[in-house]
């Protein structure tokens, strides 16, 4: 429960140190002229996106080890199609078996927003890094382990409007495991 508590903490120190990054523009240099509007031909992402996420994540054993995954991210656009951010998972399997993943995800949107709105479905990529906890209760005790983590998996998001979406992904990561998750997500502005 200890690093359930230090996760949650980190989380809320990542999302309320973070910000949307923000490009300033240029001086002008020689004659003066009339301010012109900004360009918005090469659409501008959100600053700040949060997912929910609910699906299933088998571990390779023996045989498949099924779980149910619930998880949380929180990203924010760096360029128009790259995006970075912390993302929090649990996993419940058969009995006491638990996981919680944590990790810092790169998602690349393969199609960049058109005029400032965002294409109707955007196929993405993610690739992620950090930690992974295993806890399990036996008669003997409690065996709880911890090591590194990494995540990697393409999906596809559909927009239903400017500022929230569903998605769908699959991904690979370590411990083995292949995850399939639904996903929902609000843009803020």
């Amino acid at each position: 429960m200890r690093i359930i508590n230090t996760v949650v903490v980190a989380l809320g120190i990542v999302c309320a140190a973070g910000g949307p990054a923000a490009a300033q523009p240029a001086a002008s240099r020689g004659a003066a002229t009339a301010p012109s509007a900004p360009a918005q031909t090469q659409g501008t992402p959100p600053g700040m996106v949060l997912e929910g996420a609910a699906g299933w994540a088998g571990f390779g054993d023996e045989g498949i080890i099924h779980h149910t995954l619930i998880g949380a991210a929180w990203r924010g656009y760096v360029t128009r199609r790259i995006s970075l951010g912390p993302e929090l998972q649990f996993m419940a399997g058969p009995g006491s078996d638990r996981d919680l993943i944590l990790t810092g995800n790169v998602m690349v949107d393969l199609l960049a927003r058109t005029a400032d709105r965002p294409r109707p479905t955007t196929p993405y990529v993610v690739l992620g890094g950090g930690l992974f906890r295993h806890s399990n209760r036996f008669p003997a005790g409690t065996f709880t382990s911890t090591e590194g983590a990494f995540t990697v998996g393409v999906g596809l998001r559909a927009w239903v409007n400017e500022r929230v979406y569903v998605a769908t992904d699959a991904r690979l990561g370590w411990e083995p495991h292949l995850r399939v998750a639904a996903l929902v997500g609000v843009a803020l502005k």
